[in-house]
């Protein structure tokens, strides 16, 4: 299958990256290159580049400037978030979802080596935090809570405000993922309940290797990378400017989509007109919220339990593979675990049964797609059905 004839449908992955972002990063390469903590002239260039990237990637996520901190991508966001909190706190509880992402679990698992105490919250069968759960376990020891806003499997979207409240009335410090969210609905993050919230540009059509992390003004953080103090002491290591600049401009492309929308993302009729046509196809079940029943979900995000013709399972790499081969890039699940267990995790919280927990398939739309695009999916689906029930 050549790439340039197969349909993308694995957008919480990754993104193309948008024409206009390349453009923007060619110009930044050719102008202003240079080490943005150098003094001279061409240093001076790209530290002012840099510094206008990040005031119009607040201005448009609804902080300061100087609560913006560059990254290399959402994993070090949530590492340095979480860590950097906790190394200026003593040693506490800290409380994390049923459902959160790979890196979440890995950063709370160093913090339990260090002595911190980690509870998760369990999830109901659509993926939402049980909120009587967590008000439970806000109260003492607990310091630190960190919630995935928008979950990349199942595609639930918490309610940010009613959980964060919570967290702000106990007096809790709250880091959000939001890796998921950016991009599909206005953020504004001095107005949630939310000390910290991480994010990252190549799931909106932005580059690689660059991220951010938003910290609510005073609040103390530790640097994970240490160096030339750059990132107002919180990040050493010389900013990407380029990257900095695509990923401004990606997200100001995401956000003029919006604008034109009253606030909502316009792939979400897409994503409905492809859960009606995927449902049709015998063996195929919703995981996650319903969008046709008014429940929260990702505008861009489908997944789905897949049976063969008998009812049986089948495993969700192999429905990925052939769906490649009937020119279909899809997900099984979360990119970042693609090595780990064929049973999900993530499932397994949301009440799947074990043997089924490994026959998710996830597909997530962006705006290169048309309608006419998503008329082929179904088919192909049938067809990779059918070939591994054979």
């Amino acid at each position: 299958m050549r790439q340039s004839d197969a349909l993308y449908l694995d957008a919480c992955a990754t993104s193309p990256p948008a024409a206009e972002v390349l453009a923007a990063m060619a110009a930044v390469d050719r102008d202003a290159w240079a080490n943005p903590s150098s003094l001279h002239g061409f240093g001076l260039c790209a530290a002012e580049s840099l510094e206008r990237s990040r005031l119009r990637l607040a201005e448009l996520l609804g902080c300061e400037g100087e609560e913006l901190l560059f990254s290399s991508g959402g994993s070090e966001s949530i590492h340095l978030a979480l860590l950097g909190v906790a190394a200026a706190l003593p040693p506490g509880r800290l409380l994390i979802s049923a459902v959160e992402h790979s890196a979440t679990r890995a950063a709370a698992e160093r913090l339990r080596c260090s002595g911190w105490d980690v509870q998760v919250v369990p999830v109901n069968h659509l993926g939402q935090v049980d909120a009587a759960a967590l008000q439970l376990l806000l109260a003492p020891p607990t310091r630190l809570v960190s919630l995935i806003w928008g979950q990349s499997e199942v595609g639930t979207l918490q309610d940010l405000e009613r959980l964060g409240g919570l967290c702000r009335s106990a007096g809790v410090l709250l880091h959000v993922d939001a890796v998921q969210v950016v991009g599909h609905q206005p953020v504004q993050f001095q107005a949630l309940p939310v000390d910290l919230m991480s994010l990252t540009a190549h799931k909106l059509q932005g580059p690689r290797g660059i991220g951010a992390l938003l910290v609510r003004r005073g609040l103390p953080l530790h640097p994970l990378i240490g160096g030339g103090g750059q990132e107002r002491g919180r990040r050493g290591g010389t900013e990407p400017v380029a990257l900095a600049a695509g990923m401004a401009r990606a997200l100001e492309l995401a956000h003029a989509r919006l604008s034109d929308h009253d606030g909502s993302d316009p792939v979400a009729a897409l994503r409905d007109q492809l859960l009606e046509s995927l449902l049709a196809v015998n063996g195929v079940e919703l995981t996650g919220p319903d969008p046709r029943a008014g429940q929260a979900r990702l505008p861009h995000h489908l997944s789905v339990l897949v049976s063969d013709r008998c009812g049986r399972p089948l495993a969700g790499r192999a429905l990925v593979r052939a769906l490649w081969c009937e020119g279909i890039a899809a997900s099984s699940g979360s990119a970042c675990s693609a090595a780990g267990p064929a049973a999900s995790a993530v499932l397994l919280a949301i009440g799947v049964p074990a043997e089924r927990a490994g026959s998710g398939l996830r597909l997530s739309l962006g705006p290169w797609l048309e309608p006419t695009d998503l008329q082929l999916v179904a088919p192909a689906l049938e067809r990779a059905i059918d070939h591994l029930s054979a």
